[in-house]
């Protein structure tokens, strides 16, 4: 649930109210008492949520500043690992934007609580208690690993952002006009009304929902020259495996639960999330069309149709002009220049490639922990800025690392008992 933003809705709505349904799904957050929501959420697929240590909150991923190693982090949305599945981190390296080169997998089961058993392709394993903050060294030191408990670096102001929804839900519901590619044309006085109540709680400061949070985390370091072979632009992505298949996924933030099948019946829904969950990057063609359906609903909020980033590339040959952002994002893998060591713009390797800015390529991109990636995300779906969209929420209320190990702020003690 790449953004776990979870939201229970129990039926659709007549198409009045359908822009709310669809954009509350892509921003909600429920927790009571530590749990989370329950099986009505509608965000991922039956799989995934029948059991919560199968699926992947967040994946995180970022160059070392020694430029050395590559850091790689899964959340998992339960507080323990199954002993019936593999969580794996995929590594593609390659010289291209877009290709995929030499692949390199690492692998981590776990037989007991405790007890990490992690692979580093055919090059390396480690084996034994990887609890302990310094992590567990693997056999020939090619990469470390710690599995437990840790503080989750996501932050979200979920309240305001509902609040901006409701704001756009009630414009729809007094006739906002939407066009063929489902862009909602909202006036001057919505749209300013949307991003106000987006960077508010409850009408005040913006809180973050999510503090406190205390996933499972694997945190791998592993040497650059071990995932790299193919070339110096890395493509992750993760997955949790049963013996029988694979049963979630995720890449960048946001786009595996929140922009497929919105505009669908939960039955459909539910069915095309499972598909996509099973798929890997390499086989997203399928998925091309039904991102684009969700893609022109961002597009409106900031009331102009039309300059979502890459739509203003999409020709008069284009079944849509979302096809070429839509693209992109099927091929959902969070990529990395580890050329760079400074890795503080999210999507830079993406920005890199369509718009050239010279900051952009001396970024690694990824994703680090204290980076508000799913800001940067929604503004460029919005209106191809990557700052339009501000939730008012700046950091998370712990102090993450990206350089000490295991990177992630402890957990506090209390939620070791939930």
């Amino acid at each position: 649930m790449s953004d776990p933003s979870r939201f229970p809705i129990s039926a659709r709505p007549a198409a009045a109210g359908l822009f709310a349904a669809v954009l509350l799904v892509v921003g909600l957050f429920a927790i009571s008492a530590g749990q989370t929501a329950s099986a009505s959420d509608h965000l991922d697929s039956p799989s995934v949520i029948a059991d919560a240590r199968a699926d992947i909150g967040d994946l995180y991923a970022w160059m070392a500043p020694d430029g050395r190693h590559l850091n790689l982090v899964m959340t998992i949305v339960g507080h323990s690992f199954s002993d019936k599945l593999d969580y794996v981190f995929h590594i593609d390296s390659a010289r291209r934007f877009g290709k995929t080169g030499t692949t390199t997998r690492i692998a981590c089961r776990f037989a007991a609580p405790e007890r990490a058993d992690c692979k580093l392709g055919e090059l390396d394993s480690a084996h034994g208690d990887a609890s302990e903050e310094h992590g567990l060294w693997s056999r020939d030191r090619r990469f470390r690993v710690f599995a437990g408990l840790r503080d989750d670096p996501f932050f979200n102001n979920v309240k305001g952002t509902r609040a901006a929804y409701n704001v756009a839900d009630a414009a729809m519901k007094r006739g906002a006009a939407v066009d063929a590619a489902h862009c909602p044309r909202f006036d001057r006085a919505t749209s300013d009304a949307i991003f106000e109540q987006w960077k508010h709680t409850d009408g005040g400061p913006a809180r973050n929902l999510l503090a406190g949070w205390t996933p499972a985390s694997i945190v791998i370091q592993v040497d650059l020259d071990a995932v790299d072979r193919g070339g110096k632009l890395l493509a992750v992505w993760a997955a949790t495996v049963s013996p029988e298949r694979q049963i979630d996924r995720a890449g960048r933030t946001l786009t595996g639960n929140a922009l497929l099948g919105t505009l669908d019946s939960e039955e459909v829904s539910d069915a095309l999330k499972e598909r996509y969950n099973a798929a890997t990057p390499a086989t997203g063609a399928p998925f091309v069309a039904e991102i684009e359906k969700s893609l022109g609903l961002y597009d409106g909020f900031d009331g102009h149709c039309g300059n979502q980033w890459l739509a203003r590339r999409a020709s008069s040959r284009t079944s849509s002009p979302y096809r070429a952002l839509a693209e992109l994002l099927a091929d959902d893998r969070l990529w990395i220049n580890s050329a760079a060591k400074v890795c503080a713009q999210p999507f830079a390797v993406e920005l890199a490639r369509f718009d050239r800015r010279k900051a952009w390529r001396r970024d690694c991109g990824g994703r680090t922990p204290n980076v508000g990636a799913i800001n940067v995300y929604r503004s460029l779906l919005v209106d191809g800025s990557t700052d339009r969209v501000d939730d008012g929420v700046e950091r998370d209320d712990k102090v993450h690392s990206i350089s000490r190990f295991p990177f992630l702020a402890p957990a506090d003690k209390a939620e070791y008992s939930r």
